[in-house]
């Protein structure tokens, strides 16, 4: 990859990465430092990289620059329980948004990154199980699962309401 491929590679991707790590993360800051650093690495070995293959080599290296960033800090998705007290009229007019964030929140770092990059980036089975280090198929099974707890969480009246 040469350093005008890199830029390219930069001005094509860059929104998409950050998104996708965004999405994940949900801190703005720890984004950019992660999408930053994989930007550097993708730098550091541009002269071992095809040019045609440049999207899921970035992909590859966000993603594994954002678990380890996970791991390092440690960060836990607390998962809240509706209590009975809590009444339906008490929370605000529902935002779809919104409440597929909070559905999305509430999958496994992995479960989550595979729903982004299936329905939010098209990647095919093949590309996310190269960006993942999953086979194709324990993708799609864990692609399944990670559905159908959005579904159950998004059919449910109290979670939408």
């Amino acid at each position: 990859m040469t350093a005008r491929e890199y830029n390219e590679c930069v001005t094509r991707y860059a929104d998409n990465v950050y998104r996708f790590i965004l999405k994940n993360l949900g801190h703005e800051e720890d984004a950019r430092d992660v999408v930053q650093s994989a930007f550097e690495k993708l730098w550091v070995n541009k002269d071992n990289v095809d040019a045609e293959r440049s999207k899921s080599y970035l992909f590859t290296i966000a993603y594994n620059q954002m678990i380890d960033h996970i791991r390092k800090h440690k960060r836990m998705t607390l998962k809240d329980e509706f209590a009975e007290e809590v009444r339906i009229q008490d929370r605000p007019q529902h935002n779809m948004k919104k409440v597929l964030e909070e559905a999305l929140a509430r999958l496994s770092e992995t479960a989550r990154s595979l729903v982004l990059l299936k329905d939010y980036e098209g990647y095919s089975y093949e590309e996310i199980g190269e960006i993942t280090g999953l086979n194709e198929s324990q993708v799609k099974v864990y692609l399944h699962r990670a559905r159908l707890q959005l579904k159950n969480y998004l059919v449910s009246i109290e979670n939408v309401m």
